[in-house]
């Protein structure tokens, strides 16, 4: 009885949106079964966009963020190549390419990806600086339930991570929208000046949960 009302207990507070302004989630080690899963009510979406701030040394390819469907395990991912300057926007399980950013190792990035389901064209920011506007895919809205992981690239429904796919660093300013951010608004976040926080995930009010080795820390500053 003892051990079931502790399960009610941590079910309950996992269920209250937690303030993690000035705070930030370390992933301090390569493995396949630390994440963070957030939760949304929303379960429907004909845009998005996704912004948020990492830091990490990875050289290898990494998936910081992942959004899968029982219909599409990357219905919204976001995968890096740092070796070949590239990031890949994934949506509706189809991928575009996009090169010519200036990604740095050791510093903290902002990284905005946005897609809208009717023009079907995808874009990044990294830094407030857009990449170019690519068809990714057009037609279908991304239709829950949602399963959305931080620090893994979900090749199936809530798992099937590999480990040579996991983030290592610091993560944090994690922002969802269930539109697409004008360029103004993608500049605000960046600035970290006022923006209108996410509809979808709020940073500042945020239901998630950690699984494994993952950390929330105070967030260190540039240059810190």
């Amino acid at each position: 009885m003892a051990l079931l009302l502790l399960l009610v207990m941590l079910t309950a507070c996992a269920a209250i949106p937690q303030d993690l302004s000035g705070k930030m989630l370390t992933f301090p080690q390569e493995t396949n079964t630390a994440y963070v899963r957030l939760t949304t009510t929303r379960q429907v979406f004909s845009a998005v966009t996704v912004c948020l701030r990492s830091f990490t040394d990875l050289k290898r390819d990494h998936a910081p963020f992942s959004l899968a469907t029982l219909s599409a395990a990357n219905d919204f991912l976001i995968y890096m190549k740092p070796e070949n300057n590239e990031f890949h926007l994934h949506s509706k399980d189809n991928e575009i390419k996009l090169t010519g950013q200036d990604y740095k190792l050791n510093t903290w990035h902002s990284i905005c990806a946005t897609w809208d389901s009717v023009s079907g064209l995808g874009q990044l920011w990294l830094d407030g600086k857009p990449s170019s506007r690519k068809f990714l895919s057009s037609g279908s809205n991304i239709s829950g339930p949602v399963i959305i992981v931080l620090g893994q690239d979900q090749d199936n429904y809530g798992g099937g991570f590999d480990i040579k796919q996991s983030f290592v660093g610091m993560m944090s300013d994690l922002q969802m929208w269930d539109y697409v951010l004008s360029p103004c608004e993608i500049q605000n976040y960046d600035d970290e000046h006022n923006f209108t926080p996410g509809n979808v995930l709020n940073w500042s009010a945020l239901n998630f949960q950690i699984m494994g080795r993952v950390l929330i820390e105070e967030k260190q500053k540039k240059g810190v």
